[in-house]
């Protein structure tokens, strides 16, 4: 079991924050708490960045510090690293004008 340490604050998010690089195949455990949840990391995950701490379905809302960042574009499986490939931001860009 690794001592890599982690965020997560609400035992309703569906992703942890890697503070330091992750190898990839390393066995995290993420605390919160009530429990603690074991994940075994699919990819490096770079300091950071976040992966997901259980499996995420397509199209379902991604969590993080208790709010809801985006929605998932494809499959999340628990370990694999979360960002800008398969998440879609449902927050405002600040750069588009509304039509």
């Amino acid at each position: 079991m690794s001592s890599y340490k982690t965020l997560y604050l609400s035992n309703k998010d569906s992703v942890a924050v890697a503070l330091s690089d992750i190898p990839e195949h390393t066995e995290v455990v993420v605390q919160t708490d009530t429990e603690d949840i074991t994940v075994t990391l699919l990819e490096q995950i770079r300091f950071g960045h976040k992966f997901a701490v259980k499996a995420i379905d397509q199209g379902a809302d991604i969590i993080k510090y208790g709010e809801v960042i985006g929605a998932a574009v494809s499959f999340i499986p628990a370990g694999a690293h979360v960002h800008v490939h398969n998440l879609e931001g449902k927050r405002g860009r600040g750069d588009k004008i509304a039509e």
